[in-house]
């Protein structure tokens, strides 16, 4: 009998699935069937964040003595309140049961990789007189104490520290608000105003306010002498699910405390203790802050163990430890290039259910953006996404790695806006202002390399802001035979770029490797006794011998200003790289007619619509049939890893959606397979070299029609896009899917890569 689940990967991802072998904790791997396309996958449970068993047919489960409620919350942001019971001594996790027995689902098996934190659901208080450390109803006079520090106003504690009186701070108040129509009056610049107290008074007082807003009911108790540290260490421990360690009597490992640098433990104040098959253990002397755990788990990329000890024994062990030794945090200045140096303090509207201090000018912000801005570049992404969260949500960043968008962390909420803020900062926005989008840059330089991202920073719903981060790091242009090109269009496409004049088009929607096509095409005609002029935004590629141009619509230099100045400046080959008005196609198709060569890109879907829809855009159909050389239209599908795809025989069904794909007449036509014995197809599999995806690297695809003669006088005809499409079809071209099909045929991709491109 199958058991139908639903499990919670790591990474956020769920899928409803169907067990199809018993499960133990002990168990490496989970064998499930997808509920989607019912097809038998191994889970490897080291991989998900909770395993829910959605089966009640036979749910009968009495709370057990010694059960306890607790509230558990996952690293993917999931919030539970569950009965936990006793005795569970299981490696990879736990179970738990729900409190309602009309729950939608049996029970939920927790690794403890993806836990962010558990705690007992009843008080402090209870345990602390559970051990008979502090007596009954105290905890409401302690209560009301921290109250009364959270709402204590500047004023108060100015009558407390200096000689003032309240009756004269009331009455300097009620004559300000006479006299002023701002509602916002403060009360330490009229003190300071009036000369009744120093600016140093105010700012020791402001302090003071704000230490006593963060006051924890341990501290007050551990203050007024009701407990000790130790007691109230032993109750947190308890209330958290984290063993109390002696760390005088425990040695850390050489590999632990090299997995932390010595800014790390110092800023976080934990301390490693050991490390043991990606699993780093680490004593804390606040359990009740989950950030720790969020930060470590990015740092280090390993699954974090915590322990309890007490904050003295940790100061003692870091001076023990880490006190001149060889682990230096890393040098982050190093690695960014044109950042701004100056402080700047933002007024913001703080969530009062979030309780942080963290500005985006604190040094583990700097080294967290930093790192996340290299990380990305180093993995290979193209966008690096930050998306904060409604409310206490974590701040999710994604990457997008060829093509396909993949969770890579999730930050504590406490530090979401300071991330933004940051990001805005050293791409030179407007940090205040929040309602609308921006965009700027940023320049990094990492190993000599210099990296640029174009950032665009967005408003969405709950009074949040999104970034996306374009990577573009300067390179060197691809070499043409290195380009994916099929022999054939290969050879016409070099035939094109051997032509004086005329005009090639390179067309395909945005991140299709339209630049990349065009930059390794001049670089294959970039000879000194060629002029070549390139009008771009933003320059991505560089290569010596071009002069290339950064346009900048905001000042009025466009790309039909680049292409007027350009034609003045005794060129041979232009490149605009985009043709964003019917002003600049003009231009350019002129250019073309009078001896240049010119390349450029636009954003349609194929070969044939491209020049549809110039004719539509008011081109003139002669003059633009006279000028075509050739249009590229591409698209980039993901790559099966060389190292683990395997090899198998297609069904005939699966044969035949393949000469479906590429036209049943086609097909035969161009002496395509024609039996499932006669091919041989590869699929992903997954392996460290691709981290467990299949694909590894992209391939693009092509469709390339040739201004043939037969293409000319049909341009000149206004002839129909499906009409245009099938002469250019027999005139030799290939369409986008009948390529990709080509490359499946060659064991490139599969034809689901090629179909969410294409389709």
């Amino acid at each position: 009998m199958k058991h139908p689940l639903i499990i919670k990967f790591l990474t956020g991802r769920e899928e409803r699935v169907n067990l199809l072998r018993p499960f133990h904790p002990r168990d490496k791997q989970l064998q499930v069937e997808l509920d989607r396309c019912q097809e038998d996958i191994q889970v490897p449970l080291d991989e998900l964040c909770y395993i829910m068993v959605i089966d009640k047919s036979s749910w009968q489960l009495p709370v057990k003595e010694g059960e306890l409620v607790e509230h558990i919350e996952t690293t993917t942001g999931d919030n539970f309140d569950l009965r936990v019971p006793p005795g569970q001594n299981y490696k990879s996790g736990f179970y738990a049961f729900p409190i309602d027995q009309n729950a939608s689902y049996r029970n939920v098996f927790f690794t403890f990789t993806g836990i962010r934190q558990r705690c007992e659901e009843r008080p402090l208080s209870d345990i602390l007189e559970e051990h008979g450390w502090l007596e009954e109803n105290v905890i409401y006079e302690v209560l009301d104490e921290q109250e009364k520090l959270r709402s204590k106003k500047v004023g108060e504690i100015l009558t407390e520290k200096t000689d003032l009186s309240q009756e004269k701070i009331v009455k300097l108040t009620e004559q300000a608000d006479t006299g002023s129509t701002d509602n916002k009056v403060r009360i330490g610049d009229l003190l300071i105003q009036a000369g009744l107290i120093s600016r140093e008074e105010v700012e020791d007082a402001l302090q003071t306010q704000s230490a006593g807003k963060k006051k924890r009911v341990g501290e007050l108790l551990i203050d007024k002498g009701l407990i000790t540290e130790e007691q109230l260490l032993i109750a947190l421990s308890a209330k958290f699910r984290m063993p109390i360690v002696d760390l005088n009597s425990v040695t850390p490992s050489p590999e632990a405390l090299g997995a932390l640098t010595e800014n790390m433990v110092q800023q976080l104040k934990v301390l490693p203790l050991s490390l043991e098959n990606r699993h780093l253990t680490v004593a804390t002397s606040d359990p009740t802050d989950p950030t720790i755990g969020d930060n470590l788990r990015f740092f280090t990329n390993l699954i974090i163990d915590f322990v309890a000890a007490s904050a003295s024994e940790i100061r003692e062990a870091i001076e023990t430890y880490y006190g001149g030794s060889a682990f230096d945090e890393e040098n982050i200045t190093d690695l960014i290039g044109e950042l701004s140096s100056e402080q700047i303090d933002v007024e913001e509207e703080i969530d009062d259910s979030v309780d942080s201090t963290v500005s985006e000018t604190d040094s583990q912000i700097i080294t967290l953006v930093n790192r996340i801005l290299l990380d990305g570049f180093r993995r290979g992404a193209s966008d690096i996404h930050f998306e904060p969260g409604l409310a206490n949500q974590p701040l999710q960043i994604r990457y997008r790695i060829d093509g396909i968008c993949t969770i890579a962390h999730q930050i504590a909420s406490t530090h979401k806006r300071a991330m933004i803020s940051r990001i805005k900062i050293i791409a030179k926005l407007d940090i205040a202002e929040r309602r609308k989008p921006q965009s700027g840059k940023i320049v990094m330089r990492s190993d000599r390399r210099k990296i640029e991202f174009r950032v665009e920073t967005t408003p969405t719903a709950g009074g949040q802001e999104d970034a996306v981060l374009r990577i573009l790091s300067s390179s060197q242009p691809l070499k043409i035979s290195e380009m994916s090109f099929s022999e054939d269009n290969l050879k016409h496409f070099s035939q094109m770029l051997e032509k004086p004049y005329g005009i090639i088009l390179c067309v395909g929607p945005t991140g299709s490797g339209k630049t990349t096509t065009l930059h390794s095409a001049l670089g294959m005609i970039n000879t000194p006794d060629r002029k070549i002029w390139t009008a771009e935004d933003p320059i991505e590629i560089t290569q010596p011998g071009l002069r290339q141009v950064q346009v900048n619509p905001k000042i009025g230099f466009t790309f039909d200003q680049a292409l007027r100045s350009f034609l003045r400046a005794d060129p041979d080959v232009i490149m605009i790289g985009e043709m964003r008005d019917p002003e600049t196609a003009k231009i350019a198709i002129e250019a073309s007619l009078t001896g240049h060569l010119v390349f450029s890109t636009l954003h349609t879907n194929s070969a044939a619509e491209t020049v549809v829809r110039l004719i539509e855009m008011g081109m003139d159909p002669y003059n633009f049939a006279n000028a075509l050389l050739g249009v590229l239209a591409q698209r980039l599908a993901r790559r099966l890893c060389n190292q683990c795809r395997e090899t198998y025989q297609p069904t005939e069904e699966e044969l035949a959606q393949l000469r479906h794909h590429y036209g049943e007449d086609y097909y035969q036509q161009h002496g395509l397979p024609q039996k499932p014995g006669d091919l041989t197809l590869y699929r992903a599999k997954g392996c460290e070299n691709c981290n467990q995806t299949g694909y590894r690297g992209r391939i693009a695809i092509h469709e390339l029609l040739s201004a043939s003669d037969a293409i000319r006088r049909a341009i000149k005809e206004k002839v129909m896009f499906e009409d245009l499409r099938d002469l250019a079809i027999n005139d030799g071209m290939r369409t986008l899917l009948m390529d990709g099909i080509r490359k499946v045929l060659a064991g490139h991709t599969d034809l689901e890569q090629i179909l969410r491109v294409c389709m």
